[in-house]
């Protein structure tokens, strides 16, 4: 089990939230490069990044997602506002890794598979829900979208990875949602998954790796990590 973890950009700082409420915002570093130095330097072999002004349509932070990806030796998958091809090269030419497709995913399946198409390998499809019903735009709008539905859809357009998220859990605390992690990989048995949303303590990546289908072989932390719930270097310890 690869532990990844998080950081989430606005204004050019790191920022979480609970269930994705802008009114929960709280920053926890000014410095988003040096966040990313020093969880590389606790072991971490990937980094997941989200843009957030630009999932939200509110500029981005493209400059400081390429001084990270400059910054560090490990990959750096990054997401957030991703609607055109163009956004997916100026990502990779920061030096990303991958790029995350989400609301795309749901507002436009023309637009969306082309992407897929376009750039093989280097796209990871971003599933947020809130129980069955997937969410968009920075996880404010809620849309009839079935969440299973979706997933089989994406593998089908060719995604090998889907970040799954259930939303009433990130930054809660309340550990991983399991049951829905099981049905969203019994529907597309083809892809993996990355459990995002809930860790608290390193006990609760123990029981993904326990519980989970084979299929998931990696999570994301954030809160608990900047909370120092879980020490990241423990953590990476503890799944290896």
């Amino acid at each position: 089990m690869i532990v990844i973890p998080a950081l989430d950009l606005r204004g050019g700082k790191i920022v979480r939230m609970e269930r994705g409420d802008l009114a929960t915002e709280t920053v926890y570093a000014d410095d988003p490069v040096a966040q990313a130095k020093a969880f590389v330097e606790a072991g971490a072999k990937r980094l997941h990044v989200v843009d957030l002004d630009a999932a939200l349509g509110r500029g981005n932070n493209l400059s400081v997602i390429r001084d990270i990806c400059r910054a560090v030796s490990v990959p750096v998958q990054v997401g957030g506002g991703i609607r055109i091809g163009q956004h997916v090269q100026a990502r990779l030419d920061a030096g990303a890794s991958e790029v995350i497709l989400g609301t795309v995913l749901v507002d436009d399946e023309r637009v969306a598979r082309y992407i897929i198409g376009q750039f093989p390998e280097k796209i990871i499809a971003a599933i947020d829900a809130r129980g069955k019903q997937v969410a968009t735009h920075g996880w404010q709008e809620s849309t009839p979208v079935d969440r299973d539905s979706l997933v089989k859809r994406v593998a089908g357009w060719g995604v090998q990875r889907v970040v799954f998220t259930e939303i009433r859990r990130d930054g809660m605390g309340e550990g991983y949602d399991i049951q829905a992690l099981r049905e969203i990989a019994d529907a597309a048995p083809e892809i993996t998954f990355t459990a995002n949303g809930g860790a608290r303590t390193i006990d609760d990546l123990k029981l993904l790796k326990k519980d989970a289908p084979a299929a998931v072989d990696s999570c994301i932390v954030g809160s608990a990590v900047y909370k120092g719930t879980i020490k990241l270097d423990e953590a990476l310890g503890a799944l290896t």
